[in-house]
């Protein structure tokens, strides 16, 4: 959006270029606690809030902060890779619980229970959930609560997606439902206000694991880009009119998308709740997905990704991003027919 560049150039041009606290501009820590407490009806503090280089290094310092070698981290799959990836990197053991597309690829708690040991430190959950466009319910929220609350271990909600949410539905948030205690959560500038260059995140947290991210930062990163997080404060104090308008177009790109992909011989999919990601099972076709992924790329011209590329998991899908064109959508989902139709069919 407009506002939020004419932002950056004003602090640019007002020298704001050196380095800042690791943790961010107390400024914009503030902004974040005041728009957190007001979506969420928790009162944060500015000094639970860690601005970072990105959500992603949120992801990477609020694992960190929290896991020793041997430590194991139940994570809902297919998701994000990171999760898994960061655990590994920190010697930890990632424990994947399948998300089920008959669930809308919303976890079961019965299963999350089953799969938390003595050596379980966090949940690492992701709602609204790349690759999936699932969203999580309320009432599975609270599941995941009810098994953190009593073996004392946190949920790390990553929530990069919450706006991005379509068919009237509302973002129900891991901290409305949970405690501060108990919750690690997660955002960032990237999805909402289209800044994925700028590279601006953040994390909530109680105050000494906050400190803790804001360590692991500061012996990595440093800080982030001091004239980005003035430029952050103007997202988040408005308009949001390019917000909505940008929602409402992904909306009907998701509808769009929905029946171009059901269209296929060999595909079908549930309609994605929110996101940008279309993730249709392909299973019918016999194909591994990655195989898949590669004949579309290198034979049809449509570069998409695997589900594998998101965990085990994820075999028998595609993840398409509709973050494109509705031309483009309509050109890729040919393509993809007609490929199909003539290899399968």
């Amino acid at each position: 959006p407009k506002h939020i560049i004419e932002a950056a150039k004003k602090a640019l041009d007002e020298g704001k270029t050196g380095y800042t606290p690791a943790a961010g501009i107390y400024e914009l820590r503030e902004a974040v606690a005041e728009y957190i407490s007001e979506s969420r009806g928790v009162d944060v503090k500015p000094k639970e809030v860690v601005i970072t280089v990105g959500a992603k290094m949120g992801i990477f310092a609020s694992l960190i902060a929290f896991l020793d070698p041997g430590d194991e981290v139940v994570i809902p799959s297919p998701t994000y890779p990171a999760y898994e990836g960061v655990t590994k990197f920190v010697g930890g053991v990632p424990v994947t619980v399948k998300l089920r597309e008959e669930r809308g690829f919303s976890p079961s708690g019965e299963e999350i229970a089953s799969a938390v040991t003595d050596k379980t430190k966090a949940i690492v959950i992701n709602t609204p959930g790349n690759p999936t466009g699932g969203v999580y319910s309320r009432e599975d929220i609270e599941a995941i609560y009810e098994v953190a609350k009593k073996k004392d271990i946190v949920v790390i909600s990553d929530e990069i997606y919450e706006h991005i949410i379509f068919d009237g539905k509302k973002h129900v948030s891991a901290l409305s439902i949970g405690d501060k205690e108990h919750t690690v959560l997660l955002g960032g500038f990237s999805k909402s206000w289209s800044m994925t260059g700028w590279r601006l995140g953040w994390v909530i947290a109680p105050e000494k694991v906050a400190d803790k991210v804001a360590k692991v930062q500061l012996n990595s990163a440093s800080c982030p880009a001091s004239f980005v997080q003035y430029a952050a404060i103007a997202a988040l104090k408005g308009p949001w009119d390019d917000v909505w308008k940008m929602v409402k177009e992904y909306e009907a790109r998701r509808n769009l998308i929905y029946e171009e992909v059901n269209s296929i011989p060999g595909f079908s999919m549930i309609k994605p709740a929110a996101t940008f990601y279309a993730f249709p099972n392909v299973s019918k076709l016999g194909v591994k997905s990655s195989k898949l992924a590669d004949m579309l790329l290198n034979e049809a011209g449509v570069a998409l990704l695997p589900g594998t590329s998101f965990g085990a998991e994820g075999e028998g899908y595609l993840r398409i991003s509709f973050a494109t064109s509705r031309e483009n959508i309509k050109k890729g989902m040919k393509r993809i027919r007609d490929f199909v139709k003539e290899k399968f069919f």
